[in-house]
């Protein structure tokens, strides 16, 4: 056509770039989709009111309640990410200007007390180190000292993606019940629930969030609230202002298996298969599958040389490792190497750790070999980037924990 300029190259002008195999995905969240989830998300446009639709939602509910081990909680599922599911908790069962308890100890929970502190709430935060978790002990005094009960709730994120760090829920209810407490407790389980052991109902928490994308082995899109009763008594005089994330409009509808607004159906349908795949396996047996691929990914670390964000192994998370690099290499660079020339996707170090760590995520539906993978690109992309370690040192200590904790393993099977 005369007057317009086309942007069509004949196919002989196109350069063509062929990448075989594929991008191996190791950041802590969103996780590896196993192709069952995925083929069944691949499913026509469904009525939302049709009359069976809850053959499938009412299972969901029961089925969550499980996974987040509770009795006696309700689950809800709003359209969204953990984050809408936080704002959800706080402005349910929290009034503005309301005190509440929270540390800062790593990116994610910084965003926690940021998000406290915009929908009005009096926060008194614990600045902790990056590398350690939830002060417990320091929650228990102040806890001892608000006699007249000024503190409403106290936040615990339960696995810092950002630091590799994972918190003691059940000690800092213990730091409750001893002071003869009242706060609700809030519990962040994003990156914990459904991976390493999560017990609603014997831990005493309130609110407990989780996400779809992680140990869910779903894509975002998912924001999963579990809320007990006394969070649910809660809900009914706290006077912050809430519309599309109300409790009331969510669990009226919720009984029949509908939604008061567009629900993401095939995310639901993909999270029936996610809930099969995990009671097939068993959650403990999730649990000691975790641990045991953090284990060897920690060993290889250990064989380069190097030391985990995490302080110490009381802290370390079976989630997501996250690494120090020397101060002569630039993790920015290990991970851009790992990406570009490796085809390896591994997690950046995030606001204070940008440059000096990245993180290898280690949750969902993983195993031995591709762990092994996953140090194998990082090491490549650390001796690319400057790091002065052994190439194979890291996979070899890798493979020796494997190998030995995978006997272990079968010697427990057959002795059932």
């Amino acid at each position: 056509m005369t007057g317009t300029t086309s942007t069509f190259r004949p196919a002989e002008t196109r350069k063509r770039v062929v990448k075989n195999g594929i991008t191996h995905l190791f950041v802590p969240g969103p996780t590896n989709v196993p192709e069952d989830v995925r083929q069944a998300l691949n499913v026509p446009m469904q009525d939302m009111r049709a009359p069976d639709f809850g053959d499938l939602t009412l299972g969901l509910f029961s089925d969550l309640k499980k996974v987040f081990k509770t009795e006696t909680g309700r689950v809800i599922m709003f359209p969204g990410s953990g984050t809408g599911a936080w704002e959800a908790a706080i402005t349910n069962t929290l009034s503005p200007g309301d005190k509440v308890l929270m540390a800062r100890f790593g990116q994610f929970s910084s965003l926690w007390v940021e998000m406290a502190e915009r929908l009005g709430l009096d926060v008194e935060v614990v600045d902790v180190a990056w590398g350690a978790g939830t002060p417990v002990a320091e929650f228990a005094r102040r806890l001892q000292d608000d006699t007249r009960g000024r503190i409403k709730a106290v936040f615990v994120t339960h696995n810092e993606t950002a630091t590799g760090v994972t918190s003691d829920v059940a000690a800092v209810r213990r730091a409750l019940n001893e002071a003869y407490h009242d706060a609700l407790l809030f519990v962040d389980g994003v990156s914990s629930v459904a991976s390493i052991d999560f017990r609603m109902d014997e831990w005493g928490v309130d609110l407990a969030v989780a996400g779809s994308q992680k140990g869910l082995m779903l894509p975002a899109g998912l924001g999963i609230l579990a809320v007990s009763e006394k969070g649910l008594e809660a809900s009914k005089s706290a006077t912050s202002r809430r519309a599309y994330f109300r409790f009331e409009d969510m669990l009226g509808m919720n009984e029949t298996g509908y939604f008061p607004y567009t629900p993401p159906t095939q995310l639901l349908i993909g999270l029936r298969t996610s809930l099969d795949r995990l009671f097939a396996e068993g959650l403990e047996n999730v649990f000691a599958r975790h641990h045991r691929l953090a284990e060897g990914v920690r060993r290889g670390v250990a064989a380069w040389g190097y030391n985990l964000v995490a302080e110490a192994p009381c802290w370390y998370s079976d989630t997501v490792s996250a690494i120090r690099v020397p101060q002569d290499v630039d993790a920015r660079e290990v991970i851009a190497t790992a990406y570009n020339k490796y085809r390896t996707s591994l997690g950046t170090g995030l606001a204070q750790l940008a440059g000096k760590a990245f993180r290898i995520g280690h949750l969902g539906d993983l195993n031995e070999v591709m762990c092994l993978s996953a140090l194998a690109a990082a090491e490549m992309a650390l001796v690319d980037s400057g790091a002065k370690i052994e190439l194979g040192s890291g996979v070899g200590a890798a493979q020796a924990w494997y190998c030995d904790a995978g006997n272990q393993a079968e010697h427990s099977i057959a002795a059932e």
